[in-house]
């Protein structure tokens, strides 16, 4: 495809996607035409949805975009609506991040809602919504009422893994135009972690390499040194499912560390919002109507404990799903020393250990313990226990005797 000369600024922040980048970029200035009146509104797509790989970079592509919509100069990066978008305080701007398993419908339909007003700032109203493909289906149900008969003047961004059934529904996909973005090669993502955040390049095309093409999970490998226990800890497994009983600490060790992962991430959350929410209903209030306001406040924060105990869960569960990924390229890195491809592999700095692996097993083994961690990946996003997942994936892995 042919690229679009002068692409927004905003659009820097793609990483290796050209092809999305150069349809964002005619639709940015076709809907720029809507809104000075020098091109037909019928030119405008009012539903989009970005689908691709973990790490391909959804969000960033949705939110890029809807800096490009609410500029006036196309998303130069630079101007106080550029800012805002970026931020998370553009009044126009609605970005919903699941923070539990789900988006429920009663969520949606207030997003819907508000969505409805017209722009404070005559331009766009947008709603982002990350991780659509965590919509229950009353929450689909709402957001297709929207999408059907959209307002002129409201957009959707839509983010998800697939276009799949499983992911999001048929007939809110049918309604979307898709932007496919794909995992970033390697070379990419370190040069945005040099040039974006002053790693050095060794460290750089390390973690660009070890994180498989996601750009977060890349810096956070670069610059954390909890991010590489964690992966060194993940990596050194395959080797010591020996026996049941190894299986068994192997999966003990995955699941302490992931919940003492969510521990540490929601203690950090928890707090600050408790203490936010206890300060807006007046805790701590005397007179006529506090006996009233306590009440309500109980009410309250019985309901925020609920929503941070289902952030917790789903952290846990983001946890363990990285530690899969590591996996996945591991295993992958074992196939590819088995058939003497020169291709790099994903985890170059444990080749001994993938050539230890390879020498144990057979191709057909090692095919099924990608499908095993497929398997487990799904049967997490089904809401199965951990331990039990878990338990029978190291027990899937386990080694054959020697």
């Amino acid at each position: 495809m042919s690229t679009v000369a002068d692409a927004p600024p905003v659009f820097d922040q793609l990483v290796g996607q050209q092809a999305a980048i150069d349809v964002l970029t005619r639709a940015s200035r076709a809907a720029a035409e809507v809104v000075d009146g020098s091109g037909p509104g019928s030119s405008m797509t009012h539903a989009w949805l970005f689908v691709g790989p973990p790490g391909s970079g959804r969000s960033t592509a949705a939110r890029a975009f809807a800096q490009a919509l609410q500029c006036a100069h196309g998303g130069c990066g630079r101007c106080q609506d550029c800012h805002t978008v970026n931020v998370g305080t553009h009044t126009d701007v609605h970005v919903v991040t699941p923070e539990g398993l789900s988006i429920s419908v009663r969520e949606m339909r207030e997003i819907v809602r508000v969505a409805a007003f017209q722009p404070t700032q005559r331009r766009w109203q947008i709603v982002v919504i990350e991780d659509a493909d965590r919509l229950t289906e009353g929450a689909s149900n709402a957001l297709l009422k929207a999408i059907e008969e959209p307002s002129p003047h409201t957009v959707f961004l839509l983010c998800a893994p697939t276009t799949h059934p499983d992911d999001v529904s048929v007939t809110v996909r049918s309604r979307c135009r898709v932007v496919t973005l794909r995992t970033p090669p390697a070379d990419a993502v370190a040069h945005v972690l040099m040039t974006r955040d002053g790693i050095d390049e060794e460290r750089a095309r390390w973690a660009a390499r070890a994180a498989q093409g996601h750009i977060g999970r890349a810096k956070r490998l670069a610059t954390d040194d909890i991010a590489r226990g964690q992966r060194q800890t993940v990596l050194s497994l395959p080797l010591r499912l020996t026996s049941m009983a190894g299986c068994l600490h192997a999966a003990e060790e995955l699941v302490e560390s992931a919940e003492a992962e969510a521990k540490a991430i929601s203690e950090s959350l928890d707090v600050p919002e408790r203490e936010a929410l206890s300060s807006s209903l007046g805790a701590g209030g005397t007179g006529k109507g506090a006996g009233t306001a306590a009440r309500g406040m109980a009410g309250q924060l019985k309901e925020l404990e609920r929503r941070q105990k289902t952030r917790a869960t789903r952290v846990q569960r983001d946890a363990l799903d990285r530690a899969l990924v590591d996996l996945t390229g591991f295993y992958r890195d074992v196939l590819l020393v088995q058939v003497g491809s020169d291709v790099e592999l994903s985890h170059a700095d444990h080749r001994e250990q993938a050539t230890e692996v390879a020498e144990l097993v057979s191709q057909d083994w090692v095919l099924r313990a990608l499908d095993a961690i497929v398997r487990t990946r799904q049967s997490l996003e089904e809401n199965v226990k951990p331990r039990v997942a878990l338990v029978a994936l190291a027990t899937a892995l386990r080694l054959p005797p020697r």
